[in-house]
């Protein structure tokens, strides 16, 4: 299991188990696809940056500090959701924490050996992970700096163990988004470890259309496309069709995609990312018992369970799998042969490494 403590329904939903089932999930080669990298980095690890950046601030006068202060307080007491957007206001803080080359390795560091490093069990919390990051300019790296920071780490586990996924936020201009892209296909191309593209962010920001020119050059250089869509019921039905459009590979969440987009999804075989935790805790699905997951269950749709964000969610991959697992109402009770195949879909769904 992973070194943090977990919360909340995964928490629940492991308790439950009994030691031999948890020795099996333990034991499933799982693939983790959905991985922000500031989402996921540890607790202890925050705090140990947080220490020395306001350390670093005692002589000047930092606007930040506050912030981080209370960024660090509130995840350090545990973050309650009352609904999606919530979650956004954690950001600035860790934003403001991995800023320079230094912070932001230490943090990709950490995230990576939580996911990969065999636990006290001998086994690691995910047998692969593909991690995704949004770029970011500071005064301490440009974009491209940032995503070599991240590589570098990366790199240290094979490429059977880790890749990188690169994401566009939707508040980007369309030249800042190209460059995203651009770094990506030219890291990609010095056999860096590059593997897809992404859109992620504040599901009411942006204009999902700007993008089209992004997803379709990523996907004419051979890079995987994945997108956030239909986190929230107010979901324009134009925005999921525009981003169905652009033919990605898998899907984030899908949470509220109405009955021509399923068909569309079903029709074109789209990996679902699912989020168990996320959608419980951001309050966007009520229950298990109206999860979509079912929906894609029932079809034998190819799905992988993912984590999201494990720091303010508190929860692990580990956990998640409890939740297929545990007997309802604590999870969805599936037997050990439909996890196993929930397991092996993850691992079907990875973007390869282009050579």
């Amino acid at each position: 299991m992973s070194s943090h403590g977990i919360a909340g329904f995964a928490a629940a939903a492991l308790a439950s188990l009994t030691p031999k089932q948890i020795e099996f999930l333990r034991s499933l080669p799982k693939a983790e696809l959905h991985a922000h990298l500031n989402g996921s980095i540890p607790l202890s690890v925050l705090q140990d940056l947080s220490g020395d950046y306001l350390r670093d601030q005692q002589s000047h006068d930092d606007a930040n500090a506050e912030a981080v202060r209370a960024g660090i307080d509130r995840l350090s007491q545990g973050v309650v959701f009352t609904e999606i957007h919530d979650f956004f206001g954690l950001f600035p803080a860790i934003y403001t924490l991995t800023s320079t080359p230094q912070s932001l390795a230490k943090a990709a560091r950490a995230v990576l050996h939580q996911f990969l490093s065999p636990s006290d069990d001998g086994s690691p919390e995910a047998a692969y992970l593909e991690l995704r990051s949004t770029p970011r300019e500071t005064p301490a790296m440009s974009r491209l700096q940032y995503l070599e920071v991240i590589l570098d780490e990366v790199e240290n586990f094979g490429e059977e163990q880790a890749a990188l996924i690169i994401s566009m936020d939707r508040r980007m201009t369309p030249e800042v988004a190209s460059e995203c892209v651009d770094c990506a296909i030219k890291l990609r191309d010095a056999g860096r470890r590059v593997v897809g593209v992404d859109l992620c962010g504040d599901v009411k920001a942006g204009n999902v259309a700007n993008f089209e020119a992004q997803f379709r050059k990523a996907k004419t250089a051979g890079l995987g496309v994945t997108t956030h869509i239909a986190e929230i019921p107010e979901t324009p039905a134009e925005e999921i069709q525009q981003l169905l459009s652009y033919e990605p590979d898998r899907l984030g969440h899908a949470t509220f995609l109405d009955e021509t987009s399923k068909e569309l999804v079903r029709n074109s075989n789209s990996c679902i990312e699912i989020c168990l935790s996320s959608n419980l805790l951001c309050k966007t699905v009520d229950n298990l018992d109206v999860h979509h997951i079912r929906y894609y269950l029932r079809h034998n749709h190819p799905i992988a369970i993912c984590t999201d964000d494990i720091l303010p969610f508190r929860n692990s991959l580990l956990g998640e799998y409890a939740l297929l697992m545990a007997a309802p109402p604590l999870g969805l009770g599936l037997s050990e042969e439909e996890i196993r195949r929930v397991a092996q879909m993850g691992l079907e769904c990875r973007f390869p490494v282009k050579r």
